[in-house]
């Protein structure tokens, strides 16, 4: 029996970013023979949340899902659009009555998923607990289904700031969770691994856009910050363009991780 793939392309940050994987998420989704594809996309507008246009246009792209994190909120606008469309996720568990939902189930050629995004609190706003949230999703979703091999490949899009917080919160969910991915911080880390109990994990899988300057942004404006802590916007660095992400490969039957693999392609 083929293996269940999953495809993780990392913060998607500004015009850099929408063209990166306007032109190679298709090739490397057919490259990996991805059954789930999930893109954070919540830098793609100016580097700053998102907007109903460029939703679309990461959908057409390839995107399954749309994950996001803190900078969701960004254009209040745009709030609408999280109640609207079905597979655009925001953080589940931003207290009520946040707009949005922050976990969906999909079926993908015949393979149950369930996309849970979640944010955490250390160095970020302390929100509600994203180790207690899963833990009500999961209980959730576990008691829809009356036996294991039923139940759908959980994946988490876990945005947050600490290392140490992702790392726990992989241990935590080892076993339960299908894969557990890292995005916000812009920069691959190379630990991927599985975990004892099964569960893939990496602590963050990267960015897609303007590879060169920091984290996807103009150098300058980040320079300005640091030295004269003058809180500058910062701006969308151009030219470049990369895309990072993950590709996990699992065993549709012993529900086993074979392959967590990341990749970074430039245009």
């Amino acid at each position: 029996m083929k293996c269940a793939t999953v495809l993780m392309i990392g913060d998607v940050v500004g015009e850099e970013g929408i063209t990166a994987a306007i032109t190679m998420l298709p090739a490397l989704a057919a490259q990996y023979g991805a059954d789930l594809t999930v893109v954070n996309g919540e830098n793609a507008a100016a580097g700053y949340g998102l907007n109903a246009a460029l939703v679309d246009v990461l959908f057409n792209a390839g995107a399954d899902v749309i994950t996001s994190g803190n900078h969701i909120w960004e254009k209040r606008d745009f709030w609408d659009c999280l109640d609207a469309a079905g597979h655009l996720l925001r953080p589940a568990n931003y207290p009520a009555p946040a707009a949005g939902r922050g976990w969906v189930s999909i079926e993908k050629k015949g393979i149950p998923f369930a996309v849970i995004n979640l944010q955490g609190r250390k160095f970020m706003n302390a929100i509600d607990c994203p180790f207690k949230c899963f833990d009500s999703v999961y209980a959730g979703l576990s008691g829809c289904y009356s036996d294991t091999e039923n139940r759908p490949f959980v994946i988490v899009d876990f945005h947050a700031e600490s290392t140490e917080e992702k790392e726990a919160f992989g241990f935590y969910v080892d076993g339960r969770a299908a894969l557990v991915a890292g995005t916000h911080t812009h920069v691959q880390t190379a630990d991927e691994k599985v975990l004892p109990c099964g569960t893939a994990y990496i602590s963050d899988i990267g960015m897609t856009g303007a590879d060169g300057g920091v984290i996807g942004m103009k150098v300058e404006p980040c320079l300005t910050r640091f030295v004269s802590h003058i809180q500058t916007r910062m701006e969308c660095a151009s030219g470049n363009p990369v895309i990072q992400g993950i590709a996990v490969r699992i065993n549709p039957v012993s529900r086993q991780i074979i392959e967590i693999k990341r990749f970074r392609r430039a245009l």
